[in-house]
């Protein structure tokens, strides 16, 4: 056995040592070396990967990414795995949706592949860029430990340049999506935890001086002529190009200490959800380039009013989860597009993205459709705030989504927490990332999904003065049955900031073979609509409505007959084509608010 071998060094280490992974947990590929991608080639990895799970981390104990490619017949000793032989999956994918039995394993898996690397430029650096893998990944190139990567939807770099070699090279990875106490989010969630590398995967070339980061953005003092343009540069540079051609923009900013920045004169036609108007910009350094689409508007908060570009805009909106009945939490454009579809159908001008970040390519489609969006990180429910672990995993997570998405005009708000109890812990935790969010971009909202306060009725969070809108979840007709309350629940609060309803809505289940009425019945469900939408009117600080949500999705915890292992709160059904009755209710209802100009 390999216990026995020089790879695992002895039977001890390999068999009784519970203290194995720390080795491997360095958390040394994050936010800190995220590389623009924006105008560049990419070589996709994607397609078959040799695949195994590993219940027991057996493979991090015997080291499997130590073991050479050997014929069977000559091996020296017995082996638990074969890295270079066995059954292959498709990348990106969710091993649930790959085999029945592999449905709700919750553990470790290997992907092993060899990638062909021939040098193109003499200078030139090698990325691998893994748009996510839920949830430590850990990567093995060439029998090395290169490092791993905390988070299940955000995007991580790794150079390779120094250990990749001419030919042949060998890529390993170890996905492992065990729920913990001190991750975002924690063990206790109500959605699925899918397994894998479920987006896409590529490696990309840079020179030896490389444009790192772009950010640019329309100057956020409402007087919409000035462009703000922030360039990373990483290794040695003097100055660095930028340009909008389409507003005559053609410059060349000094780099001082990895940086170049600055405010340059303009005058561009707006971005909004009525005239989505995007801009190709673009950075260059020696020969490398970088561009991206970028619209410019102005979002911001005046007394209990949201203003876009100087104009009152109300919220209206929809939930979704990134679940798929046959892709799991796999999505693809034309998914992404039927999504904007339905919600348009609905007459929605915003989408909440739940409870972490969805695939990138969302923000991008709805720049270019004209949605309006608020993202977040997992920071669901009862995070363990005190602990450093759990604060360094929300941090780096928060800094991956905003480096990513903070280009996209489509993203109005970043939110950093649903469901958190107000304790001293929680208002220092979430402070923080506040504090980090505006610090790394200037241009956007902050938010969270915040809880009543029932024995009081009245919103009373602590972080609400923090934030630039309080979102309150509040399920009247469901949880809670008194839909006067929320009347007193308005007269009790009083709040001097816009609320936006982030949560609200009832489990209905169409078919004949459904309930009729009560609860879990589609008549009830559409009963439920039909008092918020009488009820909502009445709240003037309430400026955005978001029900929970779009389509019903996998959670484990939901299992009585009607749910089946589904949160059946959806407007359609999972199969993303049902549409049920209360859909239909919100869809009259928005479009009311939409001809009275809200």
């Amino acid at each position: 056995m390999l216990e026995k071998s020089d790879l695992a060094e002895n039977a001890v280490e390999c068999l009784h040592n519970e203290q194995y992974d720390q080795p491997y947990n360095k958390q040394n590929l994050n936010h800190t070396n995220l590389l623009f991608t924006g105008g560049r080639d990419r070589e996709s990895l994607s397609g078959e990967w040799r695949f195994t799970l590993d219940l027991h981390d057996t493979g991090l104990r015997q080291k499997w990414y130590l073991l050479e490619k050997s014929d069977a017949e000559t091996r020296r000793d017995p082996y638990d795995y074969d890295p270079f032989a066995g059954e292959t999956v498709p990348v990106p994918g969710c091993w649930q949706m790959m085999k029945e039995k592999w449905f709700y394993f919750e553990g470790s898996a290997w992907y092993t592949r060899d990638i062909d690397y021939l040098k193109q430029d003499a200078d030139e650096r090698i990325f691998l860029r893994i748009g996510a893998a839920n949830y430590d990944c850990k990567l093995f190139v060439n029998h090395q430990f290169i490092g791993n990567h905390y988070g299940g939807s955000t995007p991580f770099c790794a150079e390779l340049t120094s250990v990749l070699l001419p030919g042949k090279n060998v890529v390993m990875l170890c996905v492992n999506n065990t729920r913990t106490t001190d991750r975002l989010p924690l063990r206790n969630n109500d959605w699925f935890n899918y397994g894998g590398i479920y987006r896409e995967i590529d490696i990309i070339r840079t020179p030896q001086t490389y444009i790192r980061d772009l950010f640019v953005y329309l100057v956020p003092d409402g007087k919409y002529n000035k462009i703000a343009v922030r360039i990373a540069v990483e290794g040695d540079a003097g100055e660095v190009n930028f340009s909008l051609a389409e507003l005559g923009i053609s410059v060349t900013l000094p780099v001082v200490s990895g940086i170049a920045e600055a405010n340059l004169s303009a005058e561009p036609q707006i971005w909004s959800p009525e005239h989505p108007k995007l801009y190709r910009v673009m950075a260059s350094l020696g020969r490398d380039c970088v561009s991206d689409r970028v619209g410019f508007r102005h979002i911001d908060v005046v007394g209990t009013d949201i203003r876009i570009n100087g104009k009152s805009l109300y919220l209206r909106g929809i939930n979704c989860h990134e679940d798929d009945v046959l892709l799991g939490k796999m999505t693809n454009e034309a998914d992404i597009r039927r999504r904007f579809h339905d919600a348009k159908e609905l007459n929605c001008n915003y989408l909440r993205l739940a409870h972490y970040p969805h695939h990138e390519m969302v923000a991008r489609i709805a720049d270019e459709v004209g949605l309006l969006l608020w993202e977040e990180i997992p920071n669901y429910w009862a995070i363990d705030f005190e602990n450093p672990t759990t604060q360094r995993d929300a941090h780096n997570q928060l800094m991956e989504l905003i480096y990513r998405d903070r280009n996209r005009a489509s993203v109005i708000i970043w939110s950093v927490g649903n469901e958190n109890a107000d304790t001293d812990e929680r208002l220092d935790f979430m402070s923080m990332l506040i504090d980090a969010a505006r610090k790394a971009d200037p241009s956007r909202l902050i938010s969270a999904a915040c809880l009543v306060n029932h024995a009081k009725m009245k919103i009373e969070d602590r972080l609400a003065d923090y934030l630039d809108i309080i979102g309150l979840n509040e399920y009247y007709g469901w949880y809670e049955e008194n839909f006067d309350d929320l009347i007193v629940l308005g007269e009790n609060s009083s709040p001097t900031k816009p609320v936006v309803i982030t949560e609200t809505g009832a489990e209905g289940v169409p078919g004949e073979h459904a309930p009729q009425s009560g609860p879990f019945s589609e008549n009830y469900m559409a009963d439920v609509y039909r008092k918020q939408t009488q009820y909502l009117p009445k709240l003037n600080y309430v400026r955005g409505f978001t029900p929970w949500l779009l389509y019903d999705y996998r959670t484990e915890r939901r299992q009585n007959p009607y749910q089946k292992g589904f949160n059946c709160k959806g407007l359609i059904t999972a199969d993303k084509v049902t549409r049920k009755k209360a859909f239909y209710v919100l869809r009259v209802f928005y479009q009311q608010l939409k001809n009275a100009g809200s």
